[in-house]
Parts: C-alpha cells; structure tokens; sequence
C-alpha cells in the first residue's frame, strides 16, 4: 500500500513524497481513511508509530476544501500536554501544508502571550496547543471555537496523567457540539476510555500495536550498579562505547542538573530539560543535541513528551520511572522506522520493585549485566538471565573509568584533609 491509495489529494502527496515516505505505517493506513471519511477516531498506538501524520494529513485535506477561518477563529484544534509535543505538531502540519493556502499557529506556555495573540486576530485554520495557555487566550478574547470543525486530543494519556482533566473539560465546554473528534493514546486504559465516552460518537477504534509491548527494534540491557555508582558507570559507557548521542532520564528536574553537572565535569558535553527551564532554554537544548553540538540530553519524563528524533541510536534509564507505562514510552524514542536501538536501564537495589513492575507489564525478562569495576556492592538479587561481566569493556584492575589515558589508582581511597576535593577522571570528548 502507498499514501496514494489513501485517498489523499495531490498537494498532500506532494508533501509527503518531499519527505522521503512512500508506505503508510500501520496506523496510518488504518486512521487516515477512517478521517477522510469524517469520522470519530479512538486511536492506540506506541510512540513512533507515525500517529501525528496520521492525524495531520486527512485533517489537511479535510479543511482544504471549506471556508476560510474567521477573525480570532479556529477551524481545527489539536491539544498536546506539552510545549515541545506542540512545537512537534506544529512542524508536521507546516510541513505536510506547505501546499496548502492553510494557515496555522502554535500556542503554548512559558513565552509572551501578546505575540500568539497577534496570530489568532486574523484566524487559523489549524491551531496547536496546550490546555492552560489555550484557556489563558479564551479568557482574554483572543480565539473562539464557534466555527470548530475537529478536534484532536493526542496523547490524552499523558494528558490525564499530567492532571489536565480539569482543563480538558473547561475547553470541550467552549465547543460546537457538532464536530469530528479523533483521541490518540499511547494506551486505551480505563480513563482514556471513560474520557473518550464523553467526547467520541461511535469512534472507529484503532490498536495497532501489542498493549504496552516494547517495539522488536529496541536492544534492551539492565546492567546491576549501586546507586552511588551510577554516574561514573553512564560516564564509562559512554566513554568507552564512544556514543555521541545518548537520551538520558532521571526521575526529577534537579537529579537531571545533578547529573549533567557531573558528566560536563567528565568532559561529556551534555545538557538538560526540564520544566524548570525555559522554553528557549529546552528549544536550544533540543537543537544542539539533534545537530550533535552535545552528546547527551538529560530530561524528565515530562519535558521529553514530544522528543522525536530520526534514528536516535541510545536511550538510558539513569533511574527507573515509577510508572511501569512510562517504561516503554521512553525506549520507543529509539529503534524507530525499522532502525535498530539500545535502552539501557542503571539500576540498583532499591529498584528491584520498579524492575519487577516493568517486566510484569512488557511479559519479558530482561537480561543482566555488570561492568567490570562497577560491580554492585549491595547484590540487586533480580531474577532473570543474566549475561555476566561485559568483557570487551574489561580493563586493568585498579584503573579508573575513563576513556581516554586511564590513570591508575588504588581500588582503596587515601585518607584526605577534612574539605579537600578530589578531581573525578576525565572522558576525553570526540
């Protein structure tokens, strides 16, 4: 099957032939006709999956034949939870409408609200954004929903997850009741379907992937480290790996600065997102990493939610999510489009509950390993196979774990005067 065979117009094939694809992926081929043909769309699929076109580019063709937008109006509404999904979104239906005389906007938070107020004055037909800032124009008079033809809720997992309920119903209270409704999840969990009973009119539902399921694509690793450990091991692999674009999560905003601190100090050029920074700050961030100017991106779960990059070869749990779920949506940020993968998983005693939860939810044992000079002092004592020492990364007892002119040192630290520092070892960046 190819997107021609989709139904969709010439300008949309265009757009898509421009950007090198040729066959729909599963859930495009399944939710763009369903679109086209005006209906309400329930839609599952993993992360990386090709959903956004698949909303995108019937949603296209579908305004391309009415009425121009209205002053202040809005034709098609496309909610995300966060800034960087929006900014994400906003590309594709820029990109995908380069042919289009459509216009469209994004509006988020964390910058001026007067610019994104100018954009609306004269319409859209095509707006992203997210629930608060989208509530903050309304309440100013900046945008109105009257003219509403569809609207998109994608990612609503994360949405609810993230506390948006409230806000949610705010907005579907402002809409014509007559309107397309498409919802795309990660998961069709009891909440997004209670949420969905709400919105959807006899949806046509779409499950393209195994339920939770981590994509075939993705090498999944778990190597046993204590905790204390872990930054000098991150560090070691990639060092000695010589990995030059490495996703990193942590749990919280301050252990990411903790540890892109720690990995600068490594001489491992690395930044970090997270909601504390601005979004200027993430935006930069994003692009240096995507252009290889840094190595590595330490981010939140929160503030990676619309991360897409091509091909990203290297994921790595610093620390284990607390939600099992949100496993699986991170390593789906590699081994996309039939490109092979790694996720590797740091983790230390007290995250054996967290492990067990995981390989509960993916039905797969994960294999062990442990890096010669980082062995846990305090066992991990998981069940599973477990692979042993990683030999090709072996080196000299008593060296340290760097990459580059590994220093000798003894495995015993020296007794030092009370408040004197003792530099870490150095990776040489490429």
């Amino acid at each position: 099957m190819t997107f021609s065979s989709l139904g969709l117009s010439d300008s949309l094939l265009r757009a898509v032939s421009d950007e090198g694809y040729e066959t729909p992926s599963p859930v495009q081929r399944e939710a763009i006709p369903a679109v086209l043909e005006g209906r309400d769309v329930m839609a599952a699929a993993q992360t990386g999956t090709g959903k956004t076109a698949g909303f995108v580019l019937p949603l296209l063709q579908r305004l391309s034949g009415g009425e121009k937008a209205k002053p202040n109006s809005v034709r098609a509404l496309v909610l995300t939870p966060t800034r960087e999904l929006a900014a994400q979104v906003a590309e594709a239906v820029a990109t995908y409408g380069k042919y289009l005389s459509l216009h469209s906007t994004v509006v988020f938070g964390g910058v001026k609200i007067n610019p994104q107020m100018q954009k609306l004055r004269s319409g859209v037909d095509v707006l992203v954004a997210t629930p608060g800032r989208l509530l903050d124009l309304h309440n100013q008079n900046a945008v109105r929903f009257s003219r509403l033809e569809i609207l998109v809720l994608d990612e609503a997992d994360r949405m609810l997850d993230m506390g948006f309920i409230r806000d949610i119903r705010k907005i579907l209270a402002l809409l014509p009741k007559h309107r397309q409704n498409l919802m795309f999840s990660a998961t069709f969990s009891s909440e997004i379907r209670r949420l969905s009973g709400g919105i959807l009119h006899d949806p046509v539902q779409i499950e393209v992937s195994p339920r939770n399921a981590a994509a075939k694509s993705v090498r999944q690793t778990v190597f046993e480290v204590d905790k204390s450990s872990k930054s000098g091991l991150l560090s070691y692999l990639i060092g000695s790996n010589n990995w030059q674009q490495v996703l990193v999560f942590t749990r919280t905003k301050h252990g990411a600065n903790r540890l892109t601190r720690k990995l600068e100090r490594d001489g491992i050029k690395a930044a970090a997102i997270h909601g504390n920074k601005s979004q200027g700050a993430r935006t930069k961030a994003l692009a240096k990493f995507k252009s290889g100017e840094i190595r590595v991106l330490v981010a939140t779960d929160i503030a990676a939610r619309g991360i897409d990059i091509d091909q990203l070869p290297h994921v790595v749990n610093f620390e284990l999510p607390n939600v099992a779920e949100d496993y699986v949506h991170r390593i789906g940020r590699t081994g996309r489009a039939g490109a092979e993968g790694d996720a590797v998983s740091l983790v230390s005693a007290d995250e054996v509950k967290l492990l067990q939860d995981i390989e509960t939810l993916i039905q797969q044992r994960l294999p062990r390993e442990t890096e010669v000079g980082f062995e846990p002092k305090h066992p991990v004592s998981l069940t599973g196979p477990r692979e042993g020492n990683r030999e090709k990364n072996k080196r000299p007892k008593g060296t340290r774990a760097g990459h580059q002119g590994r220093k000798e040192v003894s495995r015993r630290r020296p007794r030092r005067p009370r408040g004197q520092k003792v530099k870490g070892a150095r990776i040489k960046s490429q």
